[in-house]
Protein backbone atom coordinates (compact mmCIF):
# COMPACT_ATOMS: atom_id res chain seq x y z
CA UNK A 1 0.00 0.00 0.00
CA UNK A 2 1.16 3.54 -0.71
CA UNK A 3 1.25 6.03 2.20
CA UNK A 4 -1.78 7.80 0.73
CA UNK A 5 -3.68 4.51 0.58
CA UNK A 6 -2.77 3.75 4.18
CA UNK A 7 -3.94 7.22 5.24
CA UNK A 8 -7.24 6.76 3.40
CA UNK A 9 -7.66 3.25 4.81
CA UNK A 10 -6.98 4.36 8.40
CA UNK A 11 -9.06 7.52 8.31
CA UNK A 12 -12.56 6.10 8.96
CA UNK A 13 -11.45 4.13 12.03
CA UNK A 14 -9.31 6.97 13.36
CA UNK A 15 -12.15 9.48 13.05
CA UNK A 16 -14.62 7.10 14.72
CA UNK A 17 -12.44 5.70 17.49
CA UNK A 18 -10.44 8.87 18.10
CA UNK A 19 -13.28 10.57 19.93
CA UNK A 20 -15.27 7.54 21.15
CA UNK A 21 -14.13 8.24 24.70
CA UNK A 22 -15.86 11.64 24.64
CA UNK A 23 -19.25 9.91 24.56
CA UNK A 24 -18.50 7.79 27.61
CA UNK A 25 -20.76 8.74 30.58
CA UNK A 26 -17.75 8.75 32.90
CA UNK A 27 -15.98 11.24 30.65
CA UNK A 28 -19.08 13.43 30.31
CA UNK A 29 -19.38 13.57 34.10
CA UNK A 30 -16.09 15.44 34.24
CA UNK A 31 -17.79 18.57 32.92
CA UNK A 32 -20.00 18.72 35.99
CA UNK A 33 -17.04 18.05 38.28
CA UNK A 34 -15.17 20.94 36.66
CA UNK A 35 -18.21 23.19 36.96
CA UNK A 36 -18.69 23.81 33.24
CA UNK A 37 -21.26 22.84 30.61
CA UNK A 38 -20.88 19.88 28.31
CA UNK A 39 -20.28 22.22 25.37
CA UNK A 40 -17.59 24.14 27.23
CA UNK A 41 -15.98 20.83 28.17
CA UNK A 42 -15.96 19.75 24.53
CA UNK A 43 -14.43 22.99 23.24
CA UNK A 44 -11.82 23.28 25.97
CA UNK A 45 -11.26 19.54 25.88
CA UNK A 46 -10.13 19.84 22.27
CA UNK A 47 -8.39 23.20 22.37
CA UNK A 48 -7.27 23.55 25.99
CA UNK A 49 -3.84 22.23 25.05
CA UNK A 50 -3.25 25.61 23.36
CA UNK A 51 -3.30 27.32 26.77
CA UNK A 52 -4.94 30.62 27.72
CA UNK A 53 -5.41 31.97 24.20
CA UNK A 54 -8.25 34.10 22.83
CA UNK A 55 -11.45 32.56 21.52
CA UNK A 56 -10.61 33.84 18.03
CA UNK A 57 -7.42 31.76 18.08
CA UNK A 58 -9.34 28.68 19.18
CA UNK A 59 -11.93 29.20 16.43
CA UNK A 60 -9.17 29.46 13.84
CA UNK A 61 -7.57 26.23 15.07
CA UNK A 62 -10.83 24.26 15.27
CA UNK A 63 -11.98 25.63 11.92
CA UNK A 64 -15.17 23.73 11.29
CA UNK A 65 -17.08 25.02 14.34
CA UNK A 66 -18.78 28.42 14.08
CA UNK A 67 -16.69 31.12 15.80
CA UNK A 68 -19.64 32.28 17.92
CA UNK A 69 -20.22 28.74 19.18
CA UNK A 70 -16.52 28.37 19.95
CA UNK A 71 -16.54 31.65 21.89
CA UNK A 72 -19.56 30.53 23.93
CA UNK A 73 -17.79 27.40 25.12
CA UNK A 74 -14.30 28.87 25.47
CA UNK A 75 -15.28 32.02 27.37
CA UNK A 76 -17.51 30.01 29.69
CA UNK A 77 -14.53 27.80 30.49
CA UNK A 78 -12.24 30.76 31.17
CA UNK A 79 -14.68 32.09 33.76
CA UNK A 80 -14.42 28.86 35.76
CA UNK A 81 -11.28 26.84 35.08
CA UNK A 82 -8.03 27.06 33.13
CA UNK A 83 -8.35 25.48 29.67
CA UNK A 84 -5.15 23.50 30.18
CA UNK A 85 -6.77 21.87 33.21
CA UNK A 86 -9.67 20.74 31.02
CA UNK A 87 -7.20 19.40 28.45
CA UNK A 88 -5.35 17.47 31.14
CA UNK A 89 -8.59 15.95 32.43
CA UNK A 90 -9.60 15.08 28.87
CA UNK A 91 -6.30 13.34 28.23
CA UNK A 92 -6.67 11.38 31.44
CA UNK A 93 -10.15 10.29 30.44
CA UNK A 94 -8.87 9.22 27.04
CA UNK A 95 -6.28 7.01 28.75
CA UNK A 96 -8.84 5.60 31.15
CA UNK A 97 -11.26 4.76 28.36
CA UNK A 98 -8.51 3.05 26.42
CA UNK A 99 -7.48 1.05 29.47
CA UNK A 100 -11.02 -0.16 30.03
CA UNK A 101 -12.18 -0.70 26.46
CA UNK A 102 -9.20 -1.42 24.22
CA UNK A 103 -6.52 -3.09 26.29
CA UNK A 104 -8.12 -6.54 26.18
CA UNK A 105 -8.68 -6.48 22.41
CA UNK A 106 -6.32 -8.87 20.60
CA UNK A 107 -3.51 -6.94 18.92
CA UNK A 108 -3.62 -3.92 21.26
CA UNK A 109 0.12 -3.97 21.98
CA UNK A 110 1.01 -4.18 18.29
CA UNK A 111 -1.49 -1.47 17.38
CA UNK A 112 -0.03 0.80 20.07
CA UNK A 113 3.43 0.42 18.52
CA UNK A 114 2.27 1.13 14.96
CA UNK A 115 0.13 4.12 15.93
CA UNK A 116 2.93 5.52 18.06
CA UNK A 117 5.32 5.40 15.14
CA UNK A 118 2.81 7.21 12.94
CA UNK A 119 2.21 9.89 15.56
CA UNK A 120 5.94 10.47 16.01
CA UNK A 121 6.50 10.76 12.25
CA UNK A 122 3.56 13.08 11.54
CA UNK A 123 4.34 16.57 10.25
CA UNK A 124 2.62 19.12 12.49
CA UNK A 125 3.22 22.13 10.21
CA UNK A 126 0.06 24.25 10.09
CA UNK A 127 -1.70 21.96 12.59
CA UNK A 128 -1.54 23.73 15.98
CA UNK A 129 -4.00 21.46 17.78
CA UNK A 130 -2.14 18.32 16.80
CA UNK A 131 1.19 19.88 17.75
CA UNK A 132 -0.12 21.04 21.12
CA UNK A 133 -1.64 17.65 21.95
CA UNK A 134 1.48 15.77 20.92
CA UNK A 135 3.53 17.95 23.26
CA UNK A 136 1.40 17.13 26.30
CA UNK A 137 2.78 14.56 28.76
CA UNK A 138 0.83 11.31 28.66
CA UNK A 139 0.23 9.30 31.84
CA UNK A 140 1.92 5.91 31.73
CA UNK A 141 -0.86 3.48 30.90
CA UNK A 142 -1.55 0.12 29.29
CA UNK A 143 -1.34 -0.61 25.59
CA UNK A 144 -5.06 0.17 25.33
CA UNK A 145 -4.49 3.60 26.83
CA UNK A 146 -1.64 4.25 24.42
CA UNK A 147 -3.87 3.23 21.51
CA UNK A 148 -6.62 5.61 22.63
CA UNK A 149 -4.23 8.56 22.97
CA UNK A 150 -2.60 7.90 19.60
CA UNK A 151 -6.02 7.69 17.97
CA UNK A 152 -6.96 11.00 19.56
CA UNK A 153 -3.77 12.60 18.26
CA UNK A 154 -4.18 11.21 14.75
CA UNK A 155 -7.78 12.37 14.71
CA UNK A 156 -6.59 15.93 15.31
CA UNK A 157 -3.92 15.39 12.65
CA UNK A 158 -6.54 14.39 10.09
CA UNK A 159 -8.79 17.28 11.15
CA UNK A 160 -5.97 19.79 10.82
CA UNK A 161 -4.96 18.43 7.42
CA UNK A 162 -8.56 18.52 6.22
CA UNK A 163 -8.93 22.14 7.26
CA UNK A 164 -5.84 23.04 5.23
CA UNK A 165 -7.14 21.05 2.26
CA UNK A 166 -10.57 22.67 2.42
CA UNK A 167 -9.10 26.16 2.38
CA UNK A 168 -6.80 25.18 -0.50
CA UNK A 169 -9.89 24.01 -2.39
CA UNK A 170 -11.35 27.50 -2.08
CA UNK A 171 -14.09 26.38 0.30
CA UNK A 172 -15.11 27.89 3.60
CA UNK A 173 -15.37 25.56 6.60
CA UNK A 174 -19.15 25.95 6.54
CA UNK A 175 -19.29 24.95 2.86
CA UNK A 176 -17.18 21.88 3.62
CA UNK A 177 -19.52 20.83 6.42
CA UNK A 178 -22.58 21.33 4.23
CA UNK A 179 -21.04 19.31 1.40
CA UNK A 180 -20.19 16.50 3.82
CA UNK A 181 -22.26 13.43 4.70
CA UNK A 182 -24.26 15.16 7.46
CA UNK A 183 -25.17 18.23 5.42
CA UNK A 184 -27.29 20.82 7.18
CA UNK A 185 -27.57 18.65 10.30
CA UNK A 186 -23.79 18.80 10.57
CA UNK A 187 -23.83 22.56 10.16
CA UNK A 188 -26.36 22.91 12.97
CA UNK A 189 -24.29 20.63 15.22
CA UNK A 190 -21.25 22.81 14.56
CA UNK A 191 -23.17 25.96 15.51
CA UNK A 192 -23.59 27.49 12.05
CA UNK A 193 -26.97 29.25 11.74
CA UNK A 194 -29.08 29.14 8.55
CA UNK A 195 -29.71 30.18 5.83
CA UNK A 196 -27.15 27.97 4.13
CA UNK A 197 -25.60 28.28 0.64
CA UNK A 198 -26.28 25.77 -2.13
CA UNK A 199 -23.86 22.88 -1.88
CA UNK A 200 -24.30 21.04 -5.20
CA UNK A 201 -21.32 22.69 -6.93
CA UNK A 202 -19.14 22.11 -3.86
CA UNK A 203 -19.23 18.32 -3.75
CA UNK A 204 -16.44 17.90 -6.30
CA UNK A 205 -14.25 20.35 -4.40
CA UNK A 206 -14.83 18.48 -1.19
CA UNK A 207 -13.82 15.20 -2.80
CA UNK A 208 -10.63 16.89 -3.97
CA UNK A 209 -10.06 18.14 -0.42
CA UNK A 210 -10.44 14.59 0.92
CA UNK A 211 -7.73 13.39 -1.47
CA UNK A 212 -5.45 16.24 -0.41
CA UNK A 213 -6.10 15.37 3.23
CA UNK A 214 -4.82 11.87 2.56
CA UNK A 215 -1.74 13.29 0.87
CA UNK A 216 -1.00 15.71 3.72
CA UNK A 217 -1.25 12.97 6.33
CA UNK A 218 0.64 10.39 4.26
CA UNK A 219 4.10 11.18 5.72
CA UNK A 220 2.96 9.87 9.11
CA UNK A 221 2.21 6.51 7.54
CA UNK A 222 5.14 6.48 5.13
CA UNK A 223 7.34 5.90 8.16
CA UNK A 224 5.71 2.48 8.60
CA UNK A 225 6.48 1.12 5.16
CA UNK A 226 4.01 -0.80 2.96
CA UNK A 227 3.78 -3.98 5.05
CA UNK A 228 3.32 -2.33 8.44
CA UNK A 229 1.01 0.23 6.89
CA UNK A 230 -1.26 -2.52 5.58
CA UNK A 231 -1.12 -4.22 8.98
CA UNK A 232 -2.18 -0.97 10.64
CA UNK A 233 -5.19 -0.65 8.33
CA UNK A 234 -6.25 -4.21 9.13
CA UNK A 235 -5.80 -3.80 12.89
CA UNK A 236 -7.79 -0.58 12.95
CA UNK A 237 -10.60 -2.20 10.97
CA UNK A 238 -10.65 -5.07 13.47
CA UNK A 239 -10.73 -2.69 16.45
CA UNK A 240 -13.50 -0.69 14.82
CA UNK A 241 -15.56 -3.83 14.27
CA UNK A 242 -14.94 -4.94 17.85
CA UNK A 243 -16.18 -1.63 19.24
CA UNK A 244 -19.32 -1.78 17.13
CA UNK A 245 -20.15 -5.22 18.50
CA UNK A 246 -19.97 -3.99 22.09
Amino acid sequence: MTPEQVAAGCKPAVLELGDAFTRCPVTLRQARLLGISGWAFYIAGRAGSLGDVRAETVAAALGFIAPEAVADGWDATLRTVRPMRVATVTLGECCRWGDENLDSVPGAARLAVLLGRAVDAADATGMPLFAAWRAMPVPVRTAGGQVAVSLRLLREHFAGAHLLAVRAAGMTPLEAVLAGPEGEAGAVACGWPPPYPTVGPLVRRRLWAEAVTDRLTAPAFAALGPADGAELVDLLAAFRAHRRRQ
